[in-house]
């Protein structure tokens, strides 16, 4: 800010109830996530969120806004991004107390092209290789049973149908976990679901055969990461993960794929 720009003066609102301006109902038009991120955004540069005010519920906002649990989360990633907000495990979001402040972001708005998916897929190869040979060295037997049961969460949800965004995610998250190192975690946490590129850009517009040899595919990588790991072999892991990846990437190039609108 320069000299001689105008103080902000920050009003305390009640943001919890369906009835402010930050909850009232979406456009229909409008892309969710993008509007989501404006509104709150918005609030918060008008001081309207005051620094340290907590974000209503992911519960409130969807019902509020009407929108999927998986747009409020994107959106939240997005603010996390911008650095306006911080998130605490079991308490919500916090607006910062320097919003101003623009640390290295990715945006979420971006990444609706197969080149984006491609390159968030190659820093995601980068860092997950090593991700999954420390966890094969230093994951405790539970851990390595959180990363089995997401992985059979994942296959219980393509068989149910699902495109299994988030079970994708929990999987590789809880590889994370396993490294028991925090900045593998925040690594993911930072990323969120943008690590999982077919809820970013049209992928199967409704070819179900087509979605579901995608997701068995992945199915099938998962579990040869996931004996990897369970037989401590940092070398099997490594090369698991990199492989999952790198299909990953060939799968996209491979797709006829569009923006989503």
């Amino acid at each position: 800010m320069t000299g001689q720009a105008k103080p902000r003066t920050r009003r305390k609102t009640t943001n919890g109830a369906a009835g402010t301006p930050l909850l009232r109902p979406l456009n229909p038009v409008r892309r969710r996530t993008e509007e989501v991120v404006e509104r709150i955004a918005a609030q918060i540069i008008e001081g309207r969120l005051p620094a340290g005010a907590r974000l209503p519920t992911e519960q409130a906002m969807m019902a509020a806004m009407g929108v999927s649990r998986t747009v409020v989360r994107e959106a939240i990633a997005a603010l996390r991004a911008r650095g306006l907000v911080t998130t605490r495990q079991g308490a919500g979001a916090f607006v910062n107390s320097e919003p101003d402040q623009q640390p290295y972001a990715i945006d979420p708005d971006g990444l609706g092209s197969l080149g984006s998916v491609i390159e968030i897929l190659e820093l995601r190869t980068a860092v997950e290789m090593e991700a999954a040979a420390i966890a094969s060295e230093r994951a405790t037997a539970a851990q390595i049973r959180a990363i089995a049961k997401a992985a059979a969460t994942f296959s219980r949800a393509i068989a149910n149908g699902d495109r299994a965004v988030k079970e994708d995610f929990d999987f590789h998250f809880a590889i994370a976990v396993a490294t028991q190192n925090a900045r593998f975690v925040g690594f993911l946490e930072f990323l969120g679901g943008l690590i999982i590129p077919r809820q970013s850009i049209r992928t199967f517009d409704g070819k179900v055969e087509l979605q579901k040899r995608y997701l068995e595919s992945i199915e099938k990588e998962h579990q040869v990461i996931v004996n990897a790991i369970s037989a401590r072999s940092p070398r099997k892991a490594r090369d698991a993960m990199r492989r999952h990846l790198l299909n990953g990437k060939e799968r996209y190039k491979q797709l006829s794929v569009d923006p989503v609108q």
